[in-house]
């Protein structure tokens, strides 16, 4: 027994495969190594160097075999996370490796659950230095996390890791902010004094970034931390986090992918030619330059996290913390930075048609031509202007835009760039605009640049859509001529078309819902129902004919030899055809539907009735509703393909939209010799492939197809032609009859 006991003690893996064939028969030698490793264990945490190799190996022996003694292991997983937390920077590489990899493999084997491996790693992120460890740790967590949510959405997991993200968020909430420009950061800065990174809060925004990107964390929590790390006072932490919102990733430093940003073609070239010829580095050349060729047909384009943005809790609130920092920090951000911000708060607004009036004169010391990133600053203009902005905010903007930007004064490109920007935010608020300027800015389309022109017909194409009163006669156009003619005149600011008394087509949802009850139990419900007879007892809305006899102070008034129809409203007489269509719009005015207050009605719903009322619409077309059947279907139909697509995508604009089209500036040299050696790409060097693609054997042309070519003024003084015209009449016979005798043999 002694000799058994001496063997297995020095052949732990020996031991380890006794131990899970059979648990209770070598219990006992288990028990010796269990002593032995806290024994080791308090002689490492005094001194970590000393018996390290002994450690880790029993330390990997006992999470082997923990599943089967789960007892007197209980408090084994908690021994390796206090290590790993408190004795981080003492552990060498190895040991560190060794103790998060037996972490792992404890949860694997379900020794200890996602939480308390979570609860151990997500501390170690911002404390390691090392890369590859990081590396490894962040995998283990978005892999943890994926796993759990495989088939359904672990809730429980879930907001625990978004507790514990929300607490690295807040850590360093309170510090001052310093800003992103070094001569104020230095000089705030105390001389000795460790000041907080953010690291904490940088690896929250990081990992919510990946789960949001691959799809595992959807929710508006997580948007919630990634809106907390906006307002942080470390720059990283504010930048990563705008990024979020706004849709780029120009933080390459959190990313674990380990390409190269920018594939420089020609240093490949050159590496290949100087080494080492193989048919593996052929094909390794290949493949980088195919992914240099997809990076450049693909390119970066940056396009905004619509439903992080629509995600916002209270976006109101959000919004105006966006500018009071914005604000306050003015003359400790750089200007790169304050566009990310100014980017961000002008998309959060027209996203929610938010109110934040002080932004707009904010923007007004930026309105200048020669300020630098003017694009990027008026396109955070436009796109912080919505219907709901009011005009008075508006027009001192568009006439600060107008007097900078529009006049004789500066170039083209500026005319354009201004008259493109007023266009824009007259597009979303067309009041902002003043008629006197509205007819100086229309005259530019006279000017001889194209970009202006465009950039004056745009506005003047604007005009007539939505406003054409502001313009002068000969401007308008026909459809708008016409349509002033009748009456048509645009709302004034504040004012609506109607107020909504009812949902179109909830009379069609709630009989589907009706249906679809009936089918499931298997009987129809009463007419009319009891039930709801007695709900709305005292509440009854009669029908047409119930209401005209009985109600109070109706008379029934009858003409001679036909009714008289009465309407609420003032349109045409309706036809027999009109009919159908007017049925849903006649049962929202005289039925009160008790869907609308029973039940809330869920974005599925909505999407039901829309079907209901296209079905609805097709239904009466196809029994000869007429044009105006025709009309209700189309528009039903667009609305639907609109909803389907992002309403926020017209919302958004680039700066090309700023700019507008531009001329193809004059090459320079250096871009003279890129595009001399991009036509040289794929051809041998130094001769022309004419005249030897269809040959067998390459040979260039012959004379006579060179002669072809020749020009005619240039062979008629030739010494072939002068001879023919000197010849005598015997020299031409003679050739005559040798080209007969050459054409008899060819002949025969």
């Amino acid at each position: 027994m002694m000799g058994r006991g001496i063997l297995l003690t020095a052949n732990l893996p020996q031991l380890q495969n006794l131990i899970k064939r059979d648990p209770d028969a070598y219990k006992e030698e288990f028990l010796q190594q269990w002593n032995h490793y806290n024994s080791i264990r308090e002689i490492f945490q005094i001194n970590p160097d000393d018996q390290a190799q002994h450690f880790r190996e029993l330390v990997t022996f006992i999470s082997q075999v923990a599943q089967c003694y789960p007892q007197e292991t209980a408090d084994f997983p908690s021994q390796l996370s206090t290590l790993l937390l408190e004795s981080h920077g003492s552990l060498t590489p190895d040991t560190r490796k060794t103790l998060l990899q037996n972490l792992v493999m404890l949860r694997n084997k379900n020794v200890i659950s996602s939480i308390q491996l979570l609860k151990s790693l997500f501390p170690l992120l911002p404390r390691t230095t090392s890369p590859s460890l990081r590396l490894v740790i962040r995998r283990t967590i978005l892999s943890d996390i994926r796993t759990a949510n495989l088939r359904t959405k672990n809730h429980k997991l879930n907001r625990a890791v978004q507790a514990m993200l929300f607490g690295m968020a807040e850590r360093g909430m309170d510090a001052e902010v310093l800003g992103d420009k070094g001569k104020l950061r230095a000089a705030t800065r105390p001389s000795g004094e460790r000041t907080t990174n953010g690291d904490d809060a940088m690896w929250a925004v990081i990992m919510t970034k990946e789960l949001w990107k691959k799809g595992i964390w959807t929710d508006a929590k997580s948007v919630a931390i990634v809106a907390l790390g906006c307002f942080h006072p470390a720059m990283k932490v504010q930048t990563a986090s705008i990024h979020f919102f706004l849709g780029s990733d120009d933080d390459q430093e959190d990313s674990d992918n380990d390409e190269e940003a920018d594939v420089d073609v020609k240093a490949l070239h050159h590496r290949r030619e100087i080494n080492k010829k193989t048919r593996s580095g052929d094909k390794k050349l290949r493949k980088q330059l195919k992914v240099a060729k997809m990076k450049k047909l693909k390119g970066d384009p940056a396009t905004p996290n619509f439903p992080a943005l629509q995600l916002l809790n209270d976006p109101q609130t959000f919004a105006e913390k966006l500018f009071d920092n914005l604000n306050r920090y003015d003359k400790r951000f750089s200007l790169d930075h304050k566009i990310l911000i100014m980017q961000l708060l002008s998309r959060v607004v027209g996203a929610h048609k938010l109110c934040v009036l002080g932004f707009y004169s904010y923007l007004v010391k930026y309105l200048t031509y020669h300020q630098l990133r003017i694009p990027a600053i008026l396109v955070a203009l436009a796109q912080a202007v919505h219907d709901l902005t009011p005009p008075d905010a508006l027009t001192p903007i568009v006439r600060k835009i107008a007097q900078e930007f529009v006049h004789p004064g500066v170039g083209s490109e500026v005319i354009a760039a201004g008259m493109n920007a007023i266009r824009e935010v007259c597009r979303r608020q067309p009041w902002a605009m003043e008629e006197d300027l509205l007819g100086d800015l229309v005259e530019y389309r006279k000017s001889r640049d194209k970009a202006v022109t465009a950039a004056a017909r745009g506005i003047l194409q604007l005009y007539r859509e939505v406003n054409p009163g502001m313009l002068k006669r000969r401007e308008r156009g026909k459809e708008a001529s016409m349509g002033l003619s009748v009456g048509r005149q645009p709302l004034p600011y504040g004012h609506s078309e109607g107020a909504a008394v009812n949902i179109a087509g909830l009379a069609l949802l709630e009989d589907h819902l009706r249906k679809l009850r009936e089918e499931e139990t298997g009987k129809a419900e009463e007419p009319e129902g009891e039930d709801d007879a007695a709900a709305w007892e005292g509440w009854d809305v009669e029908t047409d004919s119930e209401s005209d006899s009985e109600s109070e102070g109706w008379i029934n008034v009858e003409s001679e030899g036909e009714d008289l129809e009465l309407s609420d409203s003032e349109d045409e007489t309706r036809t027999e055809k009109s009919k159908p269509m007017e049925e849903e719009g006649q049962q929202s005015q005289t039925e009160v539907s008790t869907l609308a207050t029973s039940k809330i009605l869920t974005p599925a719903d909505f999407a039901l009735l829309n079907d209901l009322r296209i079905q609805a619409a097709t239904k009466a077309v196809e029994g000869g509703g007429g044009s105006r059947a025709k009309r209700k279907l189309a528009a039903l139909e667009a609305n639907k393909k609109s909803a389907e697509t992002d309403s926020f995508v017209n919302a958004f604009i680039s700066e090309s939209d700023i700019l507008g089209p531009r001329k193809k500036t004059k090459a320079d040299y250096a871009e003279r010799l890129a595009s001399i050696e991009k036509g040289r790409e794929g051809r041998e060097k130094y001769g022309s492939l004419k005249g030897k693609k269809q040959k067998a054997t390459p040979s260039s042309s012959t004379n006579r197809e060179k002669a072809r070519n020749k020009p005619v003024m240039m062979i008629l003084s030739s010494r072939a032609v002068r001879g023919k015209k000197k010849a005598s009449l015997r020299d031409k016979q003679q050739k005559l009859r040798a080209h007969i005798e050459r054409a008899k043999k060819a002949h025969h």
